[in-house]
């Protein structure tokens, strides 16, 4: 659902959903009492003009965590929200032309499919961390856990996974060994590098192999960073459970 007194962003919705390779339904509001009905349709996903303000975009979320199944819900902005940061899920950019906003439903509607996230790290004490943490947040996810780098090397040659966290310290086959196999995968997934380390040229190498730095210790706000970025959306909510 997109949320706009905007015919013309109503508009570029619709264009996007028709260019796209999956198959998206956008439903149009003009106002907070229009979204709020047409929820009854059932929604998976609700954009929300920044413009609307603080009170109509309470009155939408508060509808959409009353229903049933509730939708995830985004508010769209040009920089700063100026919205309460409580009152959505996530934050993104707003599109301006229909290649943008294609781009911004098709990875924002994966946050009603289950993501396959891969812990490695050789404590078992860590993985049941990490694991408890991602369990903990709104996202729908299949978790494996890996205890060293060439039993995930393994794993990740025989199934598809959409998010690896890599504990950087591991004996043996090192994190950064491992990230650099991984690279060699060609993989369209997001490695997320966890450990203390926050010198410049460790960041600098991790970056380089287009991974994401977690240092530690990390809380369930930082796992909702990480996993919202994966989406192409800014957390805002991390209190919020699934």
């Amino acid at each position: 659902m997109v949320v706009s007194e905007s015919k013309s962003d109503q508009e570029l919705f619709r264009q996007a959903a028709a260019e796209s390779s999956t198959p998206i339904d956008v439903v149009a509001a003009d106002d907070a009492a229009g979204a709020c009905r047409a929820l009854s349709q059932g929604v998976d996903l609700i954009f929300l003009d920044r413009t609307l303000g603080n009170a109509r975009t309470a009155r939408v979320v508060s509808a959409a965590r009353a229903a049933r199944d509730p939708p995830f819900t985004v508010v769209l902005t040009h920089g700063q929200t100026g919205v309460d940061e409580f009152l959505t899920d996530a934050l993104a950019t707003k599109p301006s032309n229909v290649e943008d906003a294609r781009r911004l439903l098709e990875r924002s509607m994966r946050v009603r499919l289950p993501l396959r996230v891969l812990v490695v790290d050789d404590s078992s004490t860590m993985r049941s961390i990490v694991r408890k943490i991602l369990t903990a947040t709104r996202f729908p996810l299949e978790v494996s856990e890996a205890a060293d780098g060439l039993a995930a090397l393994k794993l990740v040659a025989d199934a598809e996974f959409d998010v690896v966290f890599l504990d950087y310290n591991m004996p043996g086959f090192s994190g950064l060994e491992t990230l650099s196999e991984l690279t060699r995968e060609q993989r369209p997934m997001s490695v997320v590098v966890m450990t203390s380390m926050s010198d410049v040229a460790f960041v600098g190498r991790v970056h380089a192999h287009g991974a994401t730095f977690l240092k530690k210790p990390f809380f369930p706000a930082d796992i909702e960073a990480v996993l919202s970025r994966h989406y192409g959306l800014v957390a805002l909510n991390p209190k919020r459970g699934k």
